[in-house]
């Protein structure tokens, strides 16, 4: 049966309705100066227009960098095209140069007309030009490009005065807390969406810097490279990528933190490159096992799986089994806060490093080198797997099946000689060692921070922790080529 009200009712329940509302906090009912914020700021906010020429060849689509904005062009292309250059085409697939134009987004920074934007929006354009508010065409220089941070510094020469933003503190801002973004998804132009911030510190897995500031204001293709604001109309954020299987917003969207970013443009600014810190290490995640093992509490830091024999780490005296927990007076709580720290941290400079080593804290200094782009982070290894070698000198621990390295070994399993300690021979597929992706060919250096030469050596090693009531080995596994890599196991 349906509910009726009376006039009377109906008038009392609405000035219940609004009484409620006014009591609520502004930022509960949603911000109002949206619009004022949006008015401010939106001249600033520019579309970055690029081209770039490509000869298609034999039917086969060109390699673009991840994310690039002409992938949808060249993929709508390959798909529909029966014209010159497609296969089976009259001209037999003769290479044809085609034009490609694209559409991102970017915000003026100076007045003087330094324009940021992603290097994914300009990355291998042979043109680029920035599109102001008013409609206003300017062509623009690439003053500089940084990969790793995916931004990117433009430079044109206004022929009127400028509409600038500033970057804001990304560092204080709260989740929940409303943000607005203004671009030009889909090549529409100087749209504005709002939403909150959703989640701070995101690692998406684009690379050795994520740092992302997750919200679900409306994002979509053509909005990279553009502004994400605060309500004091302050940048804290530089939109960068969307999670969308189907290609638009579905309220999941990234942006670079203004910390990082602005650190980046600025060294664009002045040496049209960056520069960042370099420790000369590699390093991997401190596992709940590893910690135990280590006698590191509460878990936490970058365990030191590898130095570079060229790099600062070396002379300072630090080793791998090290656990990095402070650099230069921060805390290190997880594996990729250090790469990131040492990045932002000045080349040359003395940096005192706080490290775990046994169990023990020490400090070590460090001259902080500049980083090598060969500079890699530790990775394990696998290589093809092999039958068994004859067991009689080998002894059962971990699951594994182990043996003292030979001449005929290194040759079967291509281990280098400068690889020293106990060759895995067979992994038990139901251990724990199965688990951690340790395969034949690989060779135990390490037990518990102690090196081991042979196969007995290391089974009276297991023996005694076992004894000592460890419930975990720590190993420093390294691959036929060389990589090292520290892998905690649970003793049986």
């Amino acid at each position: 049966m349906g509910a009726f009200f009376s006039s009377r009712s109906l008038t009392l329940l609405t000035a219940a309705a609004i009484a409620m509302s006014a009591a609520l906090p502004a930022q509960a009912r949603g911000p109002e100066n949206i619009a004022d914020v949006a008015e401010q700021v939106i001249d600033a906010v520019v579309n970055i227009s690029t081209k770039q020429t490509v000869d298609i060849k034999s039917g086969a689509m060109p390699q673009l960098p991840p994310g690039s904005p002409f992938e949808e062009f060249f993929e709508e292309f390959f798909k529909n095209r029966r014209g010159p250059g497609a296969p089976g085409a009259p001209n037999g697939g003769t290479p044809t140069p085609r034009r490609a134009n694209s559409l991102g987004s970017g915000f003026i920074i100076d007045v003087s007309g330094l324009v940021v934007t992603n290097n994914h929006v300009i990355a291998d354009s042979d043109e680029i030009s920035v599109i102001l508010n008013d409609g206003t065409t300017l062509k623009a220089e690439l003053i500089g490009t940084d990969k790793k941070s995916d931004l990117a510094l433009l430079k044109v020469n206004p022929t009127k005065p400028l509409k600038a933003v500033k970057f804001g503190n990304s560092d204080t801002v709260r989740l929940g807390e409303w943000v607005i973004a203004i671009g030009n998804p889909f090549s529409l132009g100087g749209t504005v969406t709002a939403g909150i911030v959703s989640a701070r510190n995101r690692d998406i897995q684009s690379g050795p810097y994520d740092n992302y500031i997750q919200t679900d204001a409306s994002i979509n293709r053509g909005n990279s490279g553009g502004p994400l604001f605060n309500l004091n109309g302050d940048v804290i954020g530089v939109n960068t990528a969307i999670i969308s299987p189907s290609g638009g917003s579905i309220g999941i969207g990234f942006a670079v933190p203004a910390k990082t970013a602005l650190a980046v443009i600025d060294q664009l600014r002045d040496f049209k490159e960056v520069r960042r810190g370099w420790l000369g290490v590699r390093i991997q995640q401190v596992t709940d096992e590893i910690a135990e093992s280590l006698s590191i509490k509460p878990t936490r830091g970058a365990l030191i799986a590898g130095i570079d024999d060229k790099g600062p780490a070396k002379p300072a005296g630090i080793e791998p089994g090290d656990v990095v927990v402070k650099f230069d007076g921060k805390d290190i709580k997880e594996m990729r806060d250090l790469p990131r720290i040492v990045a932002d941290t000045p080349v040359g400079k003395d940096v005192e490093v706080l490290i775990i080593r046994k169990g023990k804290e020490e400090t070590k200094t460090v001259k902080l080198g500049r980083l090598d782009d060969g500079e890699k982070q530790a990775a394990l290894v696998t290589p093809k797997a092999d039958a068994p070698e004859d067991k009689s000198s080998v002894k059962k621990a971990l699951g594994l099946d182990l043996g003292n390295l030979t001449a005929d070994s290194r040759k079967k399993y291509k281990i280098k000689e400068s690889v020293k300690g106990v060759l895995i021979t067979g992994v038990d597929a139901n251990s724990p060692a199965a688990e951690k992706r340790l395969q034949p060919g690989m060779v135990i250096a390490e037990v518990q921070q102690q090196p081991v030469t042979n196969a007995a050596d290391l089974q009276k090693r297991i023996d005694q922790l076992k004894k000592d009531g460890k419930k975990a080995v720590v190993l420093l596994v390294v691959s036929p080529d060389g990589d090292p890599n520290f892998v905690a196991i649970t003793l049986q």
